[in-house]
């Protein structure tokens, strides 16, 4: 039984590439990564390509070993599908097929997935040929059986949100397949990636997801550091994380407004909305900007934390403290929300476990897996935390997971702010001279963001691959809501809250 470690060393590592090791292998290794992922010996964090080689990080998860590996020669056929064996890769490899032409072999699923037939060329990430004329219409997957109607959502919704269809089967009420389609805020990020300067790369790092702005750029700085081998001043690094937990418990109070909202109990949105315009103000104040977008940058951040900002930051912890533990039991003692988030969307917990659903979405289904405790980046190995975990799996779990996340993250500021280093926040990047590889995970309040890049010798990006958690998300709403009915899907769907733009890139 080969561990990661054996087939890592079974290919031709590659140098400069950090923290962790890539080897460029052949078919046969190639294949044999994909039998340890399809027996769940193995957790895939990405599957990306270029236009010669596609590329596959995995994560052995009881030993915490991460590693890529790279297959370069095609056969004629195109190279051995992953989403043959192991499902959790199809919408990935339908992506690369598109973005870059190099084809899966025995691919389960042959319909494209970001390329809808209206981009003006074909392959922006491979050898680029002319756009075909537009394509028919997108072909569903039938669903079979008696008294089956269809329910088709989107892509255009109700609401100020992003764009996404979604199509239901149903008897009835009851739902017997949904089927999702995305793709359509693609905005071709990792194209924009290449040629460009490390702070544009950051800029547009900071941009896949609005609401992950934080997580992406820091994802995005810490490749870069890595394949540089810079040593972030700590104060920097201490202000990194302190963004970060603002972030996630922005998001999470929000969510948790919005799902109960969702439930016919706006209330709880009114109270959580006001809770969560409190953090941004307070974020505003301490780096001069809501979101804190283009605060972190390769080398440290590009705002510093004073007097006043801190002592905003102190005053925020004090009042949701107060405000949040009322909320908390008029969720858990409401029956009528009860009766809506108890039982309903339940995802399994070995499904969990084979898409390595991360964030709410997997630690609600009993999947503990978190960056911050799992890889120890700095500071949080200096830093006490739990991350909460619970094993029910239906909407009600995963809005425990955000309240019990709200409080960690409050206890992390905390100890941030006692515990914030002196000194300097930004170091200057030195020259590169030479090619060189980095990749890097953070949590955002999603799940893991993993970023991976190759700068050029000249210091600018040369390739850029970008993966939102929501990738291993998104096909688990399909799973959840399967014998839910219809009217619950909009309350499920906010328990995922997953990304459209971050997955579409």
């Amino acid at each position: 039984m080969s561990t990661l470690s054996d087939i890592l060393k079974k290919g031709r590592s590659v140098p400069h590439h950090a923290p962790w090791q890539r080897a460029i292998v052949d078919a046969a290794t190639w294949t044999l990564a994909i039998s340890a992922l399809s027996e769940g010996r193995l957790i895939l964090l990405g599957l990306w390509g270029e236009a010669s080689a596609v590329h596959m990080a995995l994560l052995d998860e009881p030993t915490r070993a991460i590693g890529v590996l790279s297959l370069e020669e095609q056969e004629e056929g195109g190279y051995p599908s992953v989403a043959q064996l192991h499902p959790p890769a199809l919408r990935l490899e339908r992506a690369l097929r598109d973005l870059t032409g190099l084809e899966p072999q025995d691919l389960p699923d042959g319909r494209p997935w970001l390329d809808h037939g209206r981009w003006d060329l074909r392959h922006p990430l491979g050898e680029r040929g002319v756009a075909l004329p537009e394509v028919g219409p997108y072909a569903f997957l039938p669903a079979e059986g008696d008294s089956l109607h269809q329910i088709a959502v989107g892509p255009v919704h109700a609401g100020i949100i992003e764009p996404g269809h979604f199509r239901f089967a149903a008897n009835g009420e009851t739902v017997v397949r949904l089927e999702e389609r995305l793709g359509y805020v693609h905005k071709g990020i990792e194209a924009l990636m290449a040629g460009a300067d490390l702070i544009r790369g950051a800029q547009l790092a900071g941009r896949v997801s609005g609401d992950s702005t934080v997580a992406y750029a820091y994802a995005f700085s810490r490749a870069v550091e890595a394949a540089l081998g810079i040593d972030v001043p700590p104060r920097a690094i201490w202000l990194r994380a302190l963004m970060a937990e603002l972030e996630r418990l922005a998001n999470h109070l929000g969510d948790i407004g919005a799902i109960c909202n969702d439930a016919a109990f706006p209330l709880m949105l009114a109270h959580c909305g006001v809770l969560r315009e409190r953090v941004l103000r307070a974020a505003d104040a301490a780096f001069g900007h809501r979101l804190m977008r283009d605060r972190i940058v390769p080398g440290g951040v590009t705002s510093d934390l004073n007097g006043d900002g801190a002592a905003g930051l102190r005053s925020l912890l004090l009042e949701i403290r107060r405000q949040f533990p009322a909320l908390v039991e008029l969720y858990d003692n409401t029956a009528s929300l009860q009766d809506r988030t108890v039982g309903t969307g339940r995802l399994r917990a070995e499904l969990a476990r084979a898409y390595g659903a991360g964030g709410y979405v997997g630690r609600a289904s009993g999947r503990g897996f978190d960056t911050r405790q799992a890889l120890r980046f700095p500071p949080y190995d200096h830093l006490v935390f739990d991350v909460p975990v619970l094993n029910d799996g239906d909407v009600n779990a995963r809005v425990w997971i955000r309240i019990r996340e709200v409080e960690e993250s409050l206890l992390l500021i905390e100890q941030i702010l006692d515990r914030l280093p002196i000194g300097s926040v930004l170091k200057a990047i030195p020259s590169v001279g030479e090619r060189r590889e980095g990749m890097a995970l953070v949590e955002g309040f999603r799940g893991d963001v993993l970023v991976w890049l190759r700068l050029a010798p000249e210091g600018v990006v040369e390739r850029c691959h970008l993966r939102d958690p929501s990738w291993f998300q998104w096909p688990l709403i399909e799973a959840a809501i399967e014998g839910n009915i219809v009217a619950d899907f909009p309350l499920c769907n906010k328990s995922f809250n997953c990304s459209y733009s971050g997955h579409d890139l």
